[in-house]
Parts: C-alpha cells; sequence; structure tokens
C-alpha cells in the first residue's frame, strides 16, 4: 500500500510536468501573436491589414493578416487552440491530484470553515464554472462596447472570488484555485467564443458569403483579456512554492495586487510592440505594487505554538499520531527538522518555516506525514545536503512509522 504514495507523487510530477509544456505553448503563441498583431505595419497597398517581415533561425517569414478574411480560403490553415486545451485540462487534472484527493492536507483549513472534503470539492469545482458563467454575462451585456469599464469589473470579480476563497480554503488552495478561476476564463474564452466565431468566418468564405467583421471583433475583445491575465495566472500557479505568498492573512490582497501588476507589464510590452510610445511610468508602479506585496507579506503568518498545540487532532492526524512507531519517527523529527520548520526557526539565515511547513507539535507531524515520508524517508531531499546528520536508522523510523498508518 505504501507503494501507491510514491507511485501517486510520480504522477502528480508528470502532470505537472505535462501543465508546463502545454502551458509554455499556449502563453508563447498568445504572446507571439499579440506581438505580431500590434506591430503590424499597416501603411501598405492591398486588401490586407498589415504586414510584417521577420527573421529567425536563419530564415526570413513575410506574414500579412487580413481584418477578415482573405478572398479566398487558403487550403492550409493551423488553428492554434490545442495549446489551451491541454493546459486547462492537465491544469484540471493536477488540481484533482493535490487538492481533491490531498483535500485534508491542502484544501480545506478547518479553522476557516468547518466543511466536509466532500463539500469543498464541490465548491472548488463549482466556482471554477461560476466564474465564467458570470463573466461571460458581463462581456455579452452592453458592457462589451465599454472595455475599460469591463475590466474594472472583471478585476472587482477577481478580487471578490480571492476574498471568497480565502474564507473557505487553506491560502495556498485560494492562490491555486483564483489562478485556476481565471486560467477557467481564459480558456472558455477559446472554447466558446474565440474558436466558435472563426469557425463562422471560414463558413462563411467556404460557401460564398461576405464574413461579419463582428466575429472578429468579439473574438479580440476575449484575446485581449487573455493576453493580460496570463502573467497574474503564472504568478497564482507558481505561489504554492512561496509560503510568503499564500501563508499570510492578506493573501487575497496580494494576489489582487499581481493582477494589477500584471495590467501593468502587459501595457508596457504592448506599447512598445505596437510602437505607439515607450510608457517606462509603468516600471515604477510595478515596482510599488511589488513592494506592497514584500510588505503585505510580512504580517504574522502563524499562530503561537501555544495555541497550536491546543488545537484537537483531526481524523487525518489522528490517523498517523496513532501509528505504531509515531513516538520515535516524533523524536527523530523534533531533532533533525523542527529547527528550521518551526515558527520562528533557530537555523541561521531560516526566517520562515520552508514552504510553510510546520514539524513542532505532534499535529504538525501527523499532518506532514505524507511529505516526511517521501522528502526524509524513501527520498534523501531532506535535510539539505543532511546538514542535520540524519542517519539511516532515523529515515529508517519515518518509513516504519507511515508504512504501519497504511499510507
Amino acid at each position: 500500500m505504501y507503494d501507491f504514495a510514491v507511485f501517486w507523487d510520480w504522477m502528480a510530477f508528470a502532470v505537472r510536468w505535462l501543465h508546463v509544456i502545454t502551458a509554455i505553448a499556449w502563453i508563447g503563441s498568445s504572446f507571439y501573436f499579440i506581438a505580431l498583431d500590434l506591430g503590424l505595419n499597416r501603411n501598405i497597398p492591398g486588401p490586407a491589414d498589415g504586414e510584417e517581415w521577420q527573421v529567425h533561425g536563419g530564415g526570413f517569414y513575410h506574414i500579412q493578416k487580413y481584418l477578415v478574411a482573405p478572398e479566398q480560403m487558403p487550403d492550409h490553415l493551423t488553428w492554434f487552440k490545442w495549446e489551451s486545451y491541454a493546459t486547462w485540462l492537465s491544469g484540471a487534472a493536477l488540481l484533482m491530484i493535490v487538492y481533491w484527493v490531498g483535500g485534508e492536507l491542502y484544501l480545506i483549513d478547518a479553522q476557516k470553515a468547518d466543511l466536509a472534503l466532500w463539500q469543498g470539492i464541490l465548491i472548488s469545482a463549482a466556482s471554477l464554472t461560476v466564474g465564467w458563467l458570470v463573466y461571460d454575462f458581463l462581456c455579452k451585456s452592453g458592457l462589451g462596447e465599454r472595455p475599460t469599464l469591463l475590466m474594472v469589473l472583471l478585476f472587482v470579480l477577481l478580487v471578490a472570488m480571492g476574498w471568497g476563497y480565502n474564507q473557505i480554503f487553506t491560502g495556498r488552495a485560494m492562490m491555486l484555485h483564483l489562478g485556476a478561476f481565471t486560467a477557467t476564463i481564459m480558456t472558455a474564452n477559446v472554447f466558446f467564443i474565440i474558436m466558435p466565431n472563426q469557425r463562422i468566418v471560414v463558413d462563411d468564405l467556404q460557401n460564398g458569403r461576405t464574413p461579419d467583421p463582428k466575429y472578429g471583433k468579439i473574438a479580440k475583445l476575449r484575446s485581449t483579456h487573455n493576453n493580460y491575465l496570463t502573467l497574474p495566472v503564472v504568478f497564482l500557479m507558481l505561489s504554492n512554492h512561496y509560503p510568503l505568498a499564500f501563508a499570510t492573512e492578506y493573501n487575497w490582497i496580494i494576489a489582487s495586487l499581481v493582477f494589477l501588476m500584471g495590467v501593468t507589464i502587459r501595457h508596457y510590452f504592448n506599447t512598445r510592440h505596437a510602437r505607439t510610445g515607450n510608457p517606462t511610468w509603468t516600471w515604477l508602479v510595478t515596482a510599488l505594487l511589488f513592494l506592497a506585496i514584500i510588505w503585505l507579506s510580512t504580517a504574522p503568518m502563524y499562530k503561537p505554538l501555544e495555541e497550536a498545540e491546543a488545537q484537537p487532532l483531526t481524523s487525518y492526524e489522528e490517523r498517523f499520531a496513532s501509528a505504531e512507531g509515531f513516538e520515535e519517527a516524533h523524536d527523530v523529527v523534533l531533532g533533525r527538522c523542527s529547527m528550521c520548520h518551526a515558527r520562528e526557526p533557530v537555523w541561521e539565515g531560516i526566517l520562515w518555516a520552508p514552504k510553510g511547513v510546520l514539524l513542532e507539535t505532534e499535529a504538525d507531524i501527523a499532518r506532514n506525514a505524507k511529505q516526511i515520508y517521501l522528502q526524509a524517508g524513501v527520498s534523501h531531499a531532506m535535510p539539505p545536503a543532511n546538514v542535520t546528520y540524519m542517519e539511516p536508522e532515523d529515515r529508517d523510523a519515518i518509513i516504519r512509522w507511515v508504512r504501519n498508518a497504511g499510507l
């Protein structure tokens, strides 16, 4: 049974790898086409909306854009859609592996909401769907003709969702779900709006009809939203590795400021690509926003040790705390790991517990049994460089304890 934990960790790694690869493909093509569209030379005669000459890899590329479509449909037409779909599907699988199957540890914060795991999973899944429906309604209303106001309302929606997630989920899950919420909007834009509109244009051309420019305009609006949301989504997906981002009471405000940073950064590059200016003021605004995030992250992140000890064990924690060998493993972890993984670390240079993992109390150690098993039992990842001289028999004690618990 214990081998399943190792297999499952490798499965999570494989899905994460796939997610990163597909995200690179999607973000790369998105950034490229935004830069291409903004940089087109439109002072040319002919039916094309603009053209661009580019050089890469020893060759020259001549690219032309048609505002609606060319007079005749080419035989070979490349559609950009699977990058988006594969990114969302792999991300959804990773969400299920880490935050649904591992929900006792990563999803619900029992001190925030007294929910069963199935209730947390239901909220997790439903929120992604509801978010898209609200956003899509706003875009299809008259606000579609007022893009700036629409972007402001979208920002308000994202802030509200971040706050709402933080009332239920752990800080780590809040950040991840807000990223998934945003990514769902982006992929749904491609699947429900951009691609169907492009198919309508192609069908009109193939049947001798003149395509309606409105379909391209609608798709352009959604594509622009995707462009400005991309960088914040990347930040939110990376945040689970940095407790200074997720393990603070102001994490939802930090996430909100990240969305503003995404706007200032993309505004700079979009303006430069369009050759309409050099808005260096965005550098200062971005730096100030980041300094604000750093300041917010220094708020007290953990309760005092005495208060933490008073918390009763959950059923998940009790399973490991009552397993044979826990006392021996508990002593090993306290002696080899707790000097860094503490509410007030004593190891020089360590100001906060790495990854936000605390290993001081029985509840701490029982809660993190799986990671202790994988990081310090079957592998030698922890302690780093074995700086606390964990002996082979110490690792064996950890392995015996977790296996006895039936992980």
